[in-house]
C-alpha cells in the first residue's frame, strides 16, 4: 500500500510539473501558428526524444533530460544546441519574419505562465491555502541557547515588529517575514525591534552563517530563533514517561517548572541539556487546567543515551485561508523581485548557488503532496513556480525569451537582423552556459535531496522498557 501510495505522488509531481511546462511552450507553439511562422517540434523536456510521433508535419517528443521544454521555431534563431536538429527540418531557406513577430511568439510564453498563474490562484481561492502559525505570529517561541539572538539579549514571547529596518508580518516564507529579512540582510549587525511588556525594545544582533563543506551550498544568516506555536501533545510512545505521567493526545502545554512555554523546542532543549531530571507541568485539558510531573529517561537501545520523554508534538495550527487571485499573483512576483534584487546586491549573501532548479522544485511538489491538504498546498505553489517561470524568462539573456525579444529590438533598431553566423555563436555559446548553469544548480539539489551522512541519528521509533503494574 505504502508503494502504490509513493507511485500516485510521483505520477502526481510529474503531471503538475509537466503542465506547467506544456503550458508555458503552447503559448510560444499557438502564438508561432497564428503569426505563419514554421514550427518543427514542440518538445516537453531536453536531449534526445525518448518517445516523439509528427502529426501535421509537427514534432510531438519527451526528451530524456527533465528540465524544461521548447518549441522549434528555426526562424527565430538557431536553437540546435538546446533543442537538438529535427529530423524533418527542411533544408529549404525560410522566408524572414518580422521583429514584431518575433516578439509576439517570444512573449506569448511567458503571458501563458502568468495566465496558468492566474488560474492556478482561483483555484486556490476557491479551495483555500493551508496556512500554519509561522504564518500568523511573529512572535519568539524559541531562542537557541547562547545562539546570537540569546547573546542580544531577545526572549521567547518577544513580538518582533520590524527586522533590518522593514516591518514583519510572518514568522517564514517570502516577502515580510523575519526569516526573510535576516537571510537579505547585508549590515553587520542586524536592528530588531520587539514588544516586551506592551513596550518597544531595540536590539541589535549579530547573525551567524552555518559552516558548510566545499561542495556545499554556503549558509545563510541566521540568529538562532523559532516562532511561538502551540505546545500541544499529538500523541504518546507506549512505556514513555509521558505514557507514565497520563499525558494525552490534545493536551496543551501551558507552563514548564514555572515558566510559560511557547515552542515544543523548549521542551526538547531542556532535556537534551537536563537529562533525565524530572519536569513541572501546567497542563490545559479539556478546558481545566492541571499538574503534571514528567521523568524523562533514556530509551532501550539509544545510541546516544540521550533522554527522551515520549511526547509525539502536534504540528500546529492549521487554517484555510482564501487570498484573493490577485494578491496571490501580486505576492509571488514581489517575491521573485526580492529575491533578484538579493542576487544581484554585491553584499549579499544570496548568491547563484542558493536558487533552486527542476530537481529542488520537484522534491518540493513530493514533499508538498506527502502533506494532509499536500493538494491544497501543491496548488499555491503552483502560483509561485508560474510566477518564476515567466519572470525568469523575461530575462535579457540569449536562449530564454527576454533574450529573443531583446534580439527582436535590436533587429528593428537596426532595420535588418542579426548576422546568422553572429546569431548562432550567441545562441550556442549561451545555450552552453545555461545548460552548465542547469547541471551547476541540480549538483546541489541532489544534496538537498538524498539523506545525510556522517550524523548520529536516534533511532526512528522510540522504545522504552516496559513498566510494573502498581500494585493493587
Amino acid at each position: 500500500m505504502h508503494v502504490l501510495k509513493v507511485l500516485f505522488i510521483i505520477l502526481e509531481v510529474v503531471v503538475l510539473f509537466n503542465l506547467l511546462i506544456a503550458v508555458h511552450e503552447l503559448g510560444h507553439f499557438l502564438a508561432a501558428r497564428w503569426r505563419g511562422l514554421k514550427v518543427e517540434r514542440f518538445a516537453i523536456w531536453f536531449g534526445k526524444p525518448i518517445w516523439m510521433t509528427k502529426i501535421n508535419g509537427v514534432e510531438y517528443a519527451l526528451g530524456s533530460i527533465p528540465a524544461g521544454g521548447y518549441v522549434s521555431l528555426p526562424q527565430m534563431a538557431p536553437m540546435e544546441a538546446i533543442e537538438g536538429k529535427s529530423e524533418g527540418a527542411s533544408t529549404e531557406p525560410l522566408p524572414p519574419i518580422s521583429a514584431l513577430d518575433k516578439i509576439i511568439v517570444a512573449f506569448a510564453g511567458p503571458l501563458f505562465s502568468m495566465g496558468l498563474a492566474l488560474a492556478f490562484a482561483v483555484v486556490v481561492w476557491i479551495v483555500g491555502r493551508p496556512v500554519g502559525e509561522t504564518e500568523t505570529t511573529t512572535t519568539i517561541g524559541y531562542v537557541v541557547p547562547n545562539g546570537p539572538a540569546f547573546k542580544a539579549g531577545l526572549q521567547p514571547g518577544d513580538k518582533i515588529l520590524e527586522v533590518d529596518n522593514g516591518p514583519v508580518t510572518k514568522f517564514a516564507g517570502m516577502g515580510s517575514s523575519i526569516t526573510w529579512r535576516i537571510v537579505r540582510s547585508e549590515g553587520t549587525t542586524i536592528p530588531i525591534v520587539v514588544e516586551r511588556n506592551h513596550e518597544r525594545t531595540n536590539f541589535m544582533v549579530t547573525p551567524e552563517k552555518e559552516v558548510t563543506k566545499a561542495w556545499e551550498r554556503k549558509g545563510l544568516r541566521k540568529i538562532q530563533i523559532g516562532p511561538a506555536q502551540t505546545v500541544k501533545v499529538d500523541g504518546v510512545v507506549t512505556n514513555s514517561p509521558a505514557a507514565m505521567a497520563k499525558l494525552q493526545s490534545g493536551d496543551e502545554l501551558l507552563e514548564m517548572n514555572g515558566a510559560k512555554l511557547y515552542s515544543p523546542a523548549a521542551v526538547e532543549d531542556y532535556v537534551e541539556n537536563h537529562g533525565t531530571n524530572k519536569i513541572d507541568l501546567k497542563v490545559l485539558r479539556e478546558g481545566k487546567t492541571i499538574d503534571v510531573a514528567l521523568q524523562p529517561e533514556i530509551p532501550l537501545g539509544s545510541t546516544t543515551e540521550k533522554a527522551h520523554t515520549g511526547i509525539l508534538w502536534d504540528a500546529g495550527k492549521i487554517d484555510i485561508r482564501h487570498p484573493e487571485p490577485v494578491e496571490q499573483v501580486t505576492s509571488s512576483v514581489d517575491a521573485m523581485f526580492s529575491t533578484f534584487g538579493a542576487l544581484f546586491s554585491r553584499k549579499s549573501d544570496i548568491k547563484a548557488q542558493h536558487l533552486g532548479g527542476a530537481v529542488k522544485i520537484i522534491s518540493i511538489y513530493y514533499l508538498l503532496f506527502q502533506s494532509e491538504q499536500g493538494w491544497r498546498l501543491a496548488l499555491w505553489f503552483s502560483v509561485l513556480m508560474n510566477v518564476n517561470l515567466a519572470l525568469l524568462n523575461m530575462l535579457p539573456f540569449p536562449v530564454l525569451d527576454g533574450g529573443h525579444i531583446a534580439l527582436a529590438l535590436i533587429e528593428a533598431v537596426r532595420r535588418r537582423p542579426v548576422s546568422v553566423k553572429i546569431l548562432g555563436y550567441l545562441q550556442t555559446s549561451c545555450a552552453a552556459l545555461l545548460i552548465g548553469y542547469m547541471l551547476y544548480i541540480a549538483f546541489y539539489d541532489v544534496q538537498d535531496v538524498l539523506p545525510m551522512h556522517g550524523k548520529d541519528k536516534e533511532p526512528i521509533e522510540l522504545k522504552f522498557a516496559p513498566k510494573p503494574e502498581p500494585a493493587k
